[in-house]
């Protein structure tokens, strides 16, 4: 999708915006120019309608670039799996411009109070990734009539106010922020429910099970910050090796044999997680469902494949010496965001996974 130049040019300002912790203008207008934070909106509303397995590999490959540009991406992009949800009259309206974006959250710390017309929502939500550039915000309240139901709620920037409170030490260029609204009216056709709808869109994409697509969409990401890193790793291998070779001779093949080892199981990882989700959605397209068990197939395997990559970073950075512990250096970046990337609640399986003996 990007050639060389581009990747260059990206990746020139990656320090920079960690140091001010959002994309700069010339990053999102390549996001713009190419439409990637509509890769899921329909056709009908001026979208880039994508399917899962190419979309999959657009976010390993700006994660590939930069882990907080790939996880924008990710994140920008999913926001498009509403629009189904959503009335097309206000999908039209809000996704109109080329800029549209959505930031959010999926739990429910807010609460809202039905009123004539709509709601009256109050609520904090923490990790709205893209904060500072979202045209859109989504976030999910408790209703306060007694049974304690989720509804989803749309707001407008206006309308909220921006905590800037992200301070992990990886994927720092994401505006991962919290939102805040206080006592905000929200019109009842500016809500809705992911859950139980009407589907307003009949693309294949918003009958593909939730939690796989989403867990899909996180572990390509950390696919592609883990491929930069091993990049990363090998030129910090040449670009040392004739030193690290007189001053401790077995370190150069050491670290080159440990690279060509995580190199090999990374591969692997890769190949089969994309098997069985370009299988999954294969079946989708014959309209066959997805079986409760295929779903935790992909859940599982998404799962696995993260670890794997995090173990293969993991097994090679202690070894690259104390370069590699400088912030400003590349293979430092991507090790932290790949840490902070794989942190994300649907990748953790919470149980021993063995990734190295299959096959």
């Amino acid at each position: 999708m990007f050639n060389e130049e581009t990747v260059r040019a990206i990746r020139e300002q990656s320090h920079e915006m960690e140091q001010t912790g959002q994309l700069t203008s010339q990053v999102l207008e390549l996001i713009y120019d190419h439409n990637l934070f509509k890769l899921f909106v329909p056709g009908e509303l001026d979208g880039n309608m994508t399917p899962l397995p190419d979309a999959l590999r657009i976010f390993e490959e700006t994660a590939w670039i930069d882990g907080s540009l790939g996880w924008l991406v990710n994140i920008g992009s999913g926001g498009g799996f509403f629009t189904s949800a959503i009335s097309p009259e206000v999908s039209k309206t809000l996704f109109a411009n080329r800029e549209a974006v959505i930031a959010g959250s999926g739990f429910p710390a807010g609460r809202a109070k039905r009123v004539e017309g709509g709601f009256v929502v109050s609520g904090q939500w923490k990790y709205c990734s893209g904060s500072t550039h979202a045209t859109i915000f989504t976030a999910n309240a408790v209703i306060e009539n007694g049974s304690s139901s989720v509804r989803s709620f749309i707001f407008l920037p206006e309308q909220v106010r921006i905590l800037r409170d992200w301070n992990a030490f990886g994927l720092k260029a994401t505006a991962s922020h919290s939102i805040i609204v206080e006592e905000v009216f929200v019109p009842e056709e500016m809500t809705f429910d992911l859950i139980h709808h009407p589907y307003h869109f009949h693309d294949p994409i918003f009958h593909y099970p939730f939690v796989p697509f989403a867990q899909a969409s996180f572990a390509a990401t950390a696919i592609g910050i883990g491929r930069h890193f091993l990049e990363e790793a090998n030129h910090l291998l040449e670009k040392n090796r004739a030193t690290w070779a007189t001053s401790s001779p077995d370190r150069v093949s050491f670290v080159n044999d440990k690279i060509e080892e995580m190199e090999h199981l990374f591969n692997r990882r890769v190949d089969d997680f994309y098997k069985i989700v370009d299988d999954s959605w294969a079946q989708h397209l014959r309209q066959q469902p997805l079986t409760e068990e295929g779903q935790q197939q992909i859940s599982l395997k998404c799962q696995e494949t993260a670890q794997a990559v995090l173990r293969c970073a993991g097994s090679i950075f202690p070894f690259l010496g104390i370069q590699a512990v400088m912030e400003e250096a590349p293979v430092n970046r991507t090790w932290r965001d790949l840490q902070t990337a794989c942190q994300h609640t649907l990748l953790i399986p919470f149980r021993e996974i063995d990734i190295t003996n299959k096959d």
